[in-house]
């Protein structure tokens, strides 16, 4: 058999539920099934393999990564592609069926892709972090064309572009790094709007601070790393609170969030102040 033209890689840490249902999308693709491998790159799972490999059933092959974090877990994936364009998405992603049609129209040799984002939306009522997440999470057309990255949730980057920029890093904001990264050896970013992955929202605020503390991290780290970036920081950290005003305008203007839009903007100040006050903290290198 020859090689398929696309790998996708999807890392994966102890949740073979959701990697059924990734995998169950990926089904359902518009293009033939012999044009893409899929490859699991498993974060050495508490699960087990047994449980990683009954989620599989076959449908793709799986990479255990014993260094912990994402980005090695999509390291040791794509190291074992065979395919020409690599397409990352992420474990608890649902794919929609033109996504990897959308993503590879777009992709070419020197220009890598970031895809369509949104919130799947849970059933029933709406918890105050679901609704925010609705209104405020993965605006990925928005970080391509104006912050020049796109989340690994969706990217599509050539196989050979992907091995001369390097592999993901760990410790900083990944998907942010690795595209300025992407840029700074001469690739050019572009949106694909057909390739459309959904997310699911975060539940809770105790899940909710779980995200936003590991991405407040990785910020910081990505953020003192370049010039004037713990003066950057400090801008950024006491400005939290003015992006209340137009971040409740969007809360109130997203469809579907109705009934839950009050809960939405109390957890919104919440977490604006919470960022506020660990920026700070961070800044006098103290513990978040």
């Amino acid at each position: 058999m020859s090689a398929p033209r696309i790998s996708v890689v999807i890392p994966h840490y102890n949740d073979p539920d959701s990697l059924r249902q990734c995998l169950d999308a990926l089904q359902h693709q518009t293009i033939g099934r012999e044009a893409f491998e899929i490859i699991v790159g498993d974060n050495n799972s508490p699960c087990g393999l047994a449980a990683v490999e009954a989620a599989v059933a076959g449908r793709a092959r799986i990479v255990t990564i014993l260094e912990k974090g994402a980005g090695p877990a999509r390291n040791g994936a794509a190291a074992e592609a065979q395919g020409e364009i690599l397409a990352f998405t992420d474990s608890d992603c649902v794919v929609e069926p033109g996504w990897l049609a959308g993503g590879v129209a777009h992709v070419a040799p020197g220009r890598f892709v970031g895809g369509h984002m949104y919130v799947l939306k849970p059933e029933g009522r709406l918890t105050g972090a679901e609704a925010l997440e609705m209104a405020l999470a993965f605006d990925n057309e928005g970080y391509v064309r104006r912050a020049k990255f796109t989340v690994t949730a969706n990217l599509f980057v050539m196989r050979a572009d992907f091995e001369r920029v390097g592999g993901f890093r760990t410790g900083v904001s990944e998907d942010l790094e690795w595209c300025h990264r992407a840029i700074a050896t001469g690739l050019a970013i572009d949106y694909a709007p057909e390739a459309s992955v959904g997310h699911p929202p975060r539940p809770d605020w105790a899940t909710l601070l779980v995200k936003t503390r590991r991405i407040q991290r990785e910020l910081f780290l990505f953020n003192i790393e370049r010039p004037r970036g713990r003066l950057r920081w400090l801008a950024r950290s006491t400005l939290q609170p003015a992006l209340i005003p137009a971040d409740t305008a969007k809360i109130l203007r997203t469809p579907g969030t109705r009934g839950s839009r009050i809960a939405a903007v109390g957890t919104l100040v919440r977490l604006r102040f919470w960022r506020a006050g660990a920026g700070l903290l961070q800044l006098l290198g103290r513990p978040i």
